[in-house]
């Protein structure tokens, strides 16, 4: 239950504070946030240009990655140009229903990409435990119900985001201490019983990021007993490489989701700063790195580069 002597009626305009405590290191901030802007877009276009103009490619692992190529790209398309707004013009203002909207494509794309590293799990498992079925069971037809899986869930979970926080009347202040308009942010300024938004915020958690964790390491434990059963030390070692790209965007994503959870369970206070550059990483570190790691890891993407550098 938040009370609040000195309500305000619901805003029109609210004002984001972008980081607050370090309001004078914004000019700072936005070098490394543009530079993971621009690395991201040429990035993810390169390997969405690889994977169309290369026939090889047209497998289900890289069809995969190209769905979450499209969704790094749409993901910092909504949340980057806003920062740099807030840090190099002071553009800190954005309205209601813009804030609504942002609450809902944001979060949409995290649960999104963390769909697709479930269904690139789910395609190695069945190249491990399947390989001569592979392409049979990840047919085309397949991979689109698995995009439209990946879709579906992601408006149902975060649909009611924006109408819930529509239904809130009254706020504490028009200022939101964050970068970007985040349900939770919305609600810790609000006034009168929130209970009903923690519940849903949790329930958005464990519906898709604790859902799709739980099953990508059901998933590389049954791969990992596959492995083992082969006699070959060689051929393990080759059928683990296959998943290494994979690992490390998996570790890569889920890492700070993870350490907040259980910093919030341990007790653990971060600064206010802290915890928005933290959750800031969610949406910008993995879409910077997902290419370059499936680039440098990935043989065929990797000679496939090669090859137009040494083109040009």
């Amino acid at each position: 239950m938040t009370s609040c002597n000195n309500s305000i009626p619901q805003p029109l305009i609210f004002v984001l504070a972008g980081i607050p405590g370090l309001e004078s290191s914004h000019g700072w901030f936005s070098v490394p946030f543009f530079l993971v802007f621009v690395i991201t877009i040429i990035g993810n276009a390169t390997i969405l240009c690889i994977i169309r103009v290369e026939k090889s490619l047209h497998e289900p692992m890289f069809l995969l990655l190209a769905m979450l190529s499209v969704v790094d790209l749409s993901l910092v398309s909504v949340t980057v140009p806003r920062m740099l707004g807030i840090f190099w013009m002071n553009a800190k203002e954005i309205s209601f229903n813009a804030c609504l909207t942002q609450m809902f494509f944001i979060p949409s794309f995290y649960v999104m990409e963390s769909g697709i590293l479930l269904a690139m799990a789910f395609d190695r498992f069945v190249a491990i435990w399947f390989p001569l079925r592979y392409t049979t069971i990840l047919a085309n037809n397949i991979l689109v119900k698995m995009a439209l899986a990946v879709l579906a869930r992601a408006v149902a979970v975060l649909t009611p985001a924006p109408i819930l926080a529509k239904r809130l009347e009254s706020f504490q202040t028009h200022i939101i201490a964050y970068s970007y308009c985040a349900y939770m942010a919305v609600v810790q300024i609000a006034c009168g019983d929130v209970s009903n938004h923690i519940v849903y915020g949790l329930m958005v958690i464990v519906a898709s990021v604790g859902f799709d964790l739980f099953f990508i390491i059901l998933s590389y434990g049954l791969i990992l007993r596959a492995v083992f059963q082969i006699p070959s030390w060689e051929a393990r070692g080759k059928a683990l490489s296959t998943c290494g790209s994979h690992l490390c965007v998996i570790a890569l994503f889920y890492s700070p989701v993870v350490f907040s959870v259980l910093a919030q369970i341990l007790g653990y206070h971060m600064a206010p700063h802290l915890q928005i550059i933290i959750d800031n990483l969610y949406f910008l570190v993995p879409p910077m790195v997902n290419p370059l790691i499936y680039g440098a890891r990935t043989k065929q993407m990797r000679e496939r580069v090669l090859r137009i550098f040494h083109c040009n």
